[in-house]
């Protein structure tokens, strides 16, 4: 249960990150890892369905992602809008920070952004727009940096799940990615909303776990996922962001609501909601892979991470699942 961030880091070779989707959603690979015999097993995506259960329900995360990263024409700032906090005023990250001080104005998307202030912490903007901008005419969709491209038409499509209903994430909750309409409509499964917040950019300061704060994210649960997850006998969550929604709640009974998470879920957590994880490989030093070493214990994810490796299976969020049961 080591609480320095040194102790969660791998070597991934370069060529191994994703950088565009399968032409397929679900031809993508599955490394199915069982904690129990500690054995890890090399499958596909398809063969989701022949590890469900009776008793068995998919928690998938239905948050849209909203095309929320802006660029002045000349492409000297960039605003990464994360939290609309009313008509026409954000949370924002900014880039370069030197061009984006507290009182700046500067035109951008097509409307005029004001600096109102900025988190010293953080980096934090709270940005007060003339105008709405059209993110859905003049915004880009938000794909992780490490993918070293810019977005393209293909990712308006492939960087959302297929069930994604709810905008509000900069960021696709990517285990759902695989799911096509035809493999999903064969599962149990129901819906959570979590809209995920720049937290899955942004690296851990220090070396210290305890150290790190959380950006906190909106979630919400409704009625009938509330019955659903009570009645379920094992509770498969698909994705860290459903997982973060379900380990949110207090024990006991799951209540529907919404609420705001800062959860930061690492070795030594104990889990009261979810019993079993679908997820993507992640970043090397990063809280999802802290959050793996939780659920499966930081040994067998080393193992199971140096089979991928040497397996040459696909990473990060255009990449290869692993199932954790």
């Amino acid at each position: 249960m080591s609480a320095r961030l040194s102790d969660y880091d791998f070597e991934l070779p370069r060529e191994l990150i994703a950088s565009r989707p399968l032409p397929d959603r679900a031809a993508s690979r599955m490394m199915v890892v069982d904690r129990a015999s500690g054995t890890i097993t090399n499958r596909m995506f398809r063969d989701l369905p022949e590890y469900i259960c009776s008793g068995d329900l998919l928690v998938l995360n239905n948050s849209r992602v909203i095309p929320a990263r802006l660029l002045t024409e000349d492409g000297r700032i960039e605003l990464l809008l994360f939290e609309k906090l009313a008509p026409a005023r954000w949370k924002a990250f900014a880039r370069p920070g030197k061009r984006t001080r507290a009182g700046d104005t500067f035109a951008i998307a097509g409307t005029t952004a004001r600096i109102e202030s900025v988190d010293g912490e953080d980096g934090t903007r709270i940005v007060q727009f003339e105008t709405e901008p059209d993110l859905e005419k003049l915004g880009h969709m938000p794909i992780p940096p490490y993918l070293g491209r810019e977005d393209d038409a293909e990712d308006r499509v492939r960087y959302q799940t297929v069930y994604a209903t709810v905008a509000g994430s900069v960021a696709a909750p990517t285990a759902g990615l695989h799911f096509t309409p035809e493999i999903l409509a064969k599962l149990p499964h129901t819906f959570v909303t979590l809209h995920v917040g720049p937290g899955t950019f942004l690296p851990v300061r220090g070396d210290n776990l305890d150290e790190h704060r959380m950006h906190g994210e909106n979630y919400e649960i409704g009625n009938e996922a509330a019955q659903a997850i009570n009645a379920a006998q094992r509770v498969i969550a698909v994705g860290t962001t459903s997982m973060r929604v379900l380990e949110s709640l207090p024990p006991g009974p799951v209540a529907p609501g919404a609420g705001r998470t800062e959860i930061f879920i690492r070795p030594g957590f104990q889990f009261r909601h979810s019993n079993a994880l679908q997820t993507n490989f992640h970043l090397p030093k990063s809280t999802l892979f802290v959050l793996v070493c939780a659920m499966a214990g930081h040994g067998l994810m080393q193992r199971a991470y140096a089979e991928a490796v040497r397996e040459k299976y696909r990473f990060f969020s255009y990449g290869d699942c692993m199932l954790i049961l």
